[in-house]
């Protein structure tokens, strides 16, 4: 059986969507036929406002992606940070540079997800990823949504937890908090969920 391709895209200012983004990869990549790989979106900071965010330095593990890149994939799980209810510039930025994609439709028909990190309830958790979808919606890619799929993890009401139907998501507080057990088991859950939809599309597309 021909291998899916997913590529999970991010972009992690303190590390809390990073933690995410490794974890989808695992969930992803537990999949048999499907091959994960992580992408970090080129930073536009300059080193001096990184240092006074106090920034986590970026892993080395995890290559930059230029846009033409996505065209190989045959999947995408998109992770960002929440800015003021939308993605990161960061992000804004990688997506303003696909042009050529978005003229070619190069990407339309291929699945998408997301996943996230903000810092409190009103930080976005529903409306940074509304926002994201409309990226998705102009290269005609196929937005693949959690919906309740997690089960009852989807409504712990005991302790705080990020996430919605849209995706997986985490809380950063002030920068202080990690990624809990629950957003940890939720982000392994969204990456296998989201390979299997992306494994049967692969397999239902024409050669």
């Amino acid at each position: 059986m021909a291998v899916t391709k997913i590529y999970i895209v991010y972009y992690s200012l303190h590390g809390h969507v990073e933690t995410m983004a490794r974890e989808v990869l695992r969930g992803a990549n537990s999949v048999p036929d499907v091959e994960a790989t992580l992408w970090q979106v080129p930073e536009t900071l300059p080193e001096k406002i990184l240092e006074k965010v106090k920034a986590v330095p970026r892993p080395d593990d995890v290559p930059d992606i230029r846009p033409e890149q996505l065209a190989e994939a045959d999947g995408f799980m998109f992770g960002f940070p929440s800015r003021f209810g939308v993605m990161a510039s960061q992000v804004m930025t990688f997506f303003d540079n696909t042009n050529d994609l978005w003229a070619t439709q190069a990407l339309a028909g291929k699945p998408a997800g997301i996943f996230w990190s903000t810092g409190f309830h009103g930080g976005g958790q529903e409306l940074t990823a509304l926002t994201a979808v409309t990226k998705l919606a102009h290269h005609g890619m196929i937005f693949v949504p959690l919906g309740y799929t997690f089960g009852k993890g989807m409504y712990e009401m005991g302790e705080v937890k990020g996430g919605s139907p849209y995706g997986s998501g985490t809380y950063a507080a002030d920068g202080s908090r990690e990624p809990t057990e629950l957003e940890i088991q939720q982000a392994n859950y969204h990456g296998k969920y989201f390979a299997g939809i992306a494994k049967k599309l692969k397999k239902r597309s024409p050669a």
